[in-house]
């Protein structure tokens, strides 16, 4: 299969770039203060860019679509502290639906929760709190705040899957449940209870001497264990597990690449990891059945 090449126009550098559902489009979010929207349709059709979002004031950090059942929302995070949440209407237009704009520094990361739980987006700062804010049935837009959830600051936010351990999806409570991570080499469990989010577990390792880049919880697929990823600012990565509620999260410390890990992404069905390190170093990783993680394919630039 031919790759194909897509021309993004971006005067700076690329940060981040997300699929949609459908995988008709990305979006990607660059240094020159924009976002962009991409036609990536057929392979024979020439990718086009479709639209050209301005609004931040700085480096655009990260870009996440919103569940389709949401209609077509896009939210993108900045080093100007802004939050956008972006609304394309019937006829291509987009236009900003919410500007969030409550954190005092950069804010690193954004992640939609899963579509189960509504329309929340929990968003990690360097001001060192995470806000998640949930859509109203009267659309507007409520705040919940974790204060010094990451003191020195929150470099990077996940979701836990919304059903339950062991549960058959559609069945049983929904779980509300956020991983963070800082510049403090810490990656914390929080759980929401009782109409606010409290810490359940502090990820501690002398495994990650520096910045935690990113985490990634696994989607759970009734398997019988919790996972999350962990990636450093110091060349390593962690995967962690834990099995029912009341036992401890264990690190297994999978590599250390020897230079920065950037980004951990599982797969939909939750039994590969992506891993991006370094400069254009991207390996696959599996669970085998013995339970030991296994590097299955490393991609080549």
């Amino acid at each position: 299969m031919a790759s194909k090449k897509i021309e993004l126009d971006h005067k700076d550098m690329v940060h981040d770039s997300a699929i949609d559902y459908y995988g008709k489009r990305l979006a990607t979010a660059s240094s020159d203060f924009t976002v962009k929207i991409v036609s990536i349709g057929a392979a024979t059709a020439p990718s086009q860019v479709l639209a050209t979002l301005t609004g931040h004031y700085g480096p655009v950090w990260r870009v996440a679509w919103a569940h389709p059942k949401f209609g077509t929302l896009l939210a993108s995070c900045s080093y100007d502290g802004r939050v956008i949440i972006w609304k394309e209407d019937a006829h291509g237009h987009w236009s900003q639906a919410h500007v969030f704009a409550d954190h005092k520094s950069s804010v690193n990361s954004i992640a939609w929760a899963p579509y189960e739980v509504g329309l929340s987006l929990a968003c990690a700062s360097s001001d060192g709190r995470i806000s998640v804010i949930t859509m109203q049935a009267d659309g507007g837009w409520d705040t919940a705040t974790i204060e010094r959830a990451h003191p020195v600051g929150a470099t990077a936010i996940s979701w836990a899957p919304a059903t339950a351990l062991g549960s058959l999806s559609g069945s049983g409570e929904l779980v509300y449940k956020l991983v963070s991570g800082g510049f403090d080499a810490v990656a914390k469990v929080w759980g929401f209870d009782n109409g606010s989010w409290k810490l359940e577990s502090t990820l501690i390792s002398d495994m990650h001497t520096d910045c935690v880049r990113d985490v990634a919880w696994a989607p759970v697929l009734g398997l019988a264990k919790s996972t999350i990823a962990s990636a450093s600012q110091d060349g390593k990565f962690i995967i962690w597990t834990k099995g029912k509620d009341g036992d401890k999260w264990e690190g297994k410390l999978m590599r250390d690449f020897g230079s920065p890990v950037w980004r951990v992404s599982w797969s939909l069905t939750g039994n590969i990891l992506s891993v991006a390190a370094g400069e254009n170093n991207i390996t696959l990783w599996k669970e085998g059945s013995d339970g030991q993680w296994e590097e299955v394919m490393k991609v080549e630039p």
